[in-house]
């Protein structure tokens, strides 16, 4: 397993993540094999968010504590982040800071640990005050509770305006990603081309150039997924010459295809980390294997291509 430590903090990290938002109607026994399972594939990182577990808050980060049960050894071999800023009944998003100090101590109580190693604001809040937002991350920061700070699904602008107030450098940003979902590598492939849809310069554009300037790691959710939460890629009929590729390319580094659908990801150079949302603990085995995996640019590219990419 790749690791590196993350800029700006000194927290060393695995460049594949443990994604728990779907393990809230698992028992302890199923939780317990994933997380151990993802430990033997060199994973400890595991990633949260307070609204994980809908429609009781925190439901995920206390059933992944309870099941747990971490000495105090254990728990400091883990990365743990988690987000905040959700409100799924209203008001939706909210970055004040009342709601973030609240949110965190919610969730430091539900994963039964004294602090977050990473918090990441999760989404942008149109109304953000970036004050409140700087004064709720000093707080935290300085009591222990929270060691590093980032966001997700955040434009180069979104983040520098926090920057205005915020002091903690901002680590990490959470981006949906995948071969076939891939407008933050696209974009700049095709910029300025005529008539490709891809070219279009959207919510700011260069977030992925921005944050490699910024030593802002990239974090990248949904790397199975077709699109926005609409089937995966992988062995789906709409994708026959990405399949084959895919098997190909499996064939010839002995992997499951799902670890070629990482290791494109972890290819890059931006050395960004896959956040994986299964709950299959052979799943997570299998991708993790693409961990390190040097696909040749040839190879890489040619993914990209027969995803639907244009490339000029």
């Amino acid at each position: 397993m790749k690791s590196f430590t993350l800029p700006g903090t000194d927290i060393t990290v695995p460049n594949i993540v443990l994604g728990l938002m779907r393990i809230a109607d698992k028992s302890d026994d199923e939780v317990r094999e994933l997380v151990h399972t993802a430990r033997d594939a060199g994973i400890d990182f595991v990633d949260h968010a307070d609204v994980y577990g809908n429609p009781v808050l925190h439901g995920c980060e206390r059933r992944f504590a309870e099941a747990m049960q971490l000495t105090p050894a254990e728990r400091d071999a883990i990365t743990i982040q988690t987000k905040a800023g959700i409100v799924p009944d209203g008001p939706y998003f909210d970055f004040s800071y009342e709601h973030l100090i609240e949110s965190v101590e919610g969730s430091l109580e539900a994963l039964q640990t004294d602090r977050i190693d990473i918090l990441l604001l999760h989404r942008p809040d149109a109304l953000v005050e970036p004050d409140e937002v700087a004064r709720a991350f000093d707080e935290l920061h300085e009591s222990g509770k929270v060691r590093a700070f980032g966001v997700s699904n955040h434009t180069p602008r979104q983040i520098e305006l926090l920057k205005r107030s915020v002091r903690q450098p901002i680590v990490a940003n959470q981006l949906q990603l995948s071969i076939t979902h891939s407008p933050i590598i696209a974009q700049g492939v095709s910029s300025n081309m005529a008539g490709a849809e891809q070219s279009i310069t959207l919510d700011g554009g260069g977030i992925l150039d921005y944050c490699r300037l910024n030593d802002i790691t990239v974090q990248a959710w949904s790397p199975f997924q077709a699109g926005f939460f609409d089937g995966v890629f992988l062995d789906a009929e709409r994708f026959p010459e990405l399949n084959a590729v895919i098997d190909r390319l499996a064939a010839k580094y002995d992997v499951p295809p799902i670890a070629i659908a990482t290791a494109w990801i972890t290819r890059h150079p931006a050395q960004m980390q896959v956040v994986l949302g299964t709950t299959t603990p052979q799943r997570v085995t299998d991708a993790a294997q693409g961990s390190d995996i040097p696909l040749e640019r040839s190879e890489w590219y040619e993914l990209f291509r027969t995803a639907g990419h244009i490339v000029p």
